[in-house]
């Protein structure tokens, strides 16, 4: 019984590690705007996906562009 415990705790500690992981390295705010950037410009959800990979590269072109 007390072997069953300890596995789900080490279990859902494992879970809440793989959560943090994720969120830490989810979508990042540079990506996100340059996303919208591209997709307000564009009406194409091909280039803002290229534009999201280029994430603050594609911002700061488009600010000094446009």
């Amino acid at each position: 019984m007390c072997y069953n415990i300890q596995k789900e705790n080490n279990m859902e500690e494992k879970n809440q590690t793989i959560i943090k992981k994720t969120v830490k390295n989810g979508i990042t705010f540079g990506t996100c705007l340059a996303i919208v950037i591209s997709y307000t410009t564009w009406h194409s959800v091909f280039w803002a996906i290229i534009h999201g990979l280029l994430s603050w590269i594609y911002v700061i072109y488009f600010i000094l562009r446009y």
